[in-house]
């Protein structure tokens, strides 16, 4: 005879939460404030890192740049017997979007993987508004949020892939898990990483390869505020975009020159 009661206990206990990870430092940051997403993302191809670029987020702010360390989310497919029920809403409260939010450091930029759905608002105005409070430095979400007005009202840096009436696991999706790996828009992003947004878009920075990008892209920026200024001017654009030999060489000059000139400001 079957049984008459069907309340199983869940195969699995949520939120599920990843092992400690190192979260990147506030000269990291610094390092890296005046590096584009484009720079690093070229820099990154070639160091041999070419999925960087998390494909669909936009910013809800344009003009808007944050860089920080990654803190991670990830959203899962509904199965009935997990997470779902009636009160769903309210049930949120002891989920992974909750947890996630009560571990959030000053600098955190929290990386969702919402596998790009247009009905799972992951965030709302409350979140948001408490994600502030803790320092939060901003969000990237591969899927939607919602409380358009009042969101963007609170000013903080959100990357998404646009917005909708419904909140977090009223559709398809579901708050799993958090401080795990995440796949955003294609890119794997792990916790500890380094997140570097702008109207580019956003571009994960493998925590391993913050130093190298560093000294690469100070110099390239160098050379490029260099290959404008020669380009306005009326120099050939294959002559300084990139450097050639002769034109490396000019810049070399140009930039021994600055150097003296700001000591003797100085």
């Amino acid at each position: 005879m079957m049984p008459t009661d069907t309340k199983t206990t869940p195969p699995i206990q949520l939120p599920v939460r990843g092992g400690p990870f190192e979260r990147a430092g506030e000269d990291a940051f610094r390092a890296l404030e005046g590096v584009s997403a484009a720079t690093a993302s070229a820099h990154l191809h070639g160091m041999g890192i070419s999925r960087t670029f998390i494909n669909g987020p936009a910013s809800i702010a344009p003009g808007t740049r944050v860089v920080g360390s990654a803190l991670t989310l990830q959203f899962m497919p509904v199965r009935e017997d997990i997470g779902s029920g009636e009160g769903q809403e309210y049930a949120e409260r002891t989920t992974a979007l909750w947890a996630v939010m009560e571990t959030v450091q000053p600098g955190d930029v929290l990386v969702v993987q919402a596998w790009g759905s247009p009905f799972t608002g992951c965030f709302g105005d409350m979140l948001v508004r408490y994600f502030r409070r803790k320092g939060g430095a901003g969000i990237v979400v591969d899927g939607r949020i919602r409380d358009a007005p009042r969101v963007r009202q609170l000013g903080v840096p959100i990357w998404c892939t646009g917005f909708t009436p419904h909140y977090a696991s009223q559709t398809e999706l579901f708050p799993w898990a958090y401080d795990v790996p995440v796949a955003a828009g294609g890119v794997l992003c792990l916790p500890g990483d380094v997140v570097i947004a702008d109207d580019d878009g956003a571009v994960v920075v493998p925590a391993s390869k913050t130093s190298e990008l560093t000294a690469l892209s100070r110099e390239h920026e160098e050379w490029e505020v260099f290959s404008r200024m020669r380009i306005d001017e009326g120099g050939r654009l294959s002559d300084y975009y990139p450097l050639n030999d002769r034109t490396r060489a000019e810049y070399e000059r140009w930039r021994h020159d600055e150097s003296a000139a700001a000591i003797g400001r100085d």
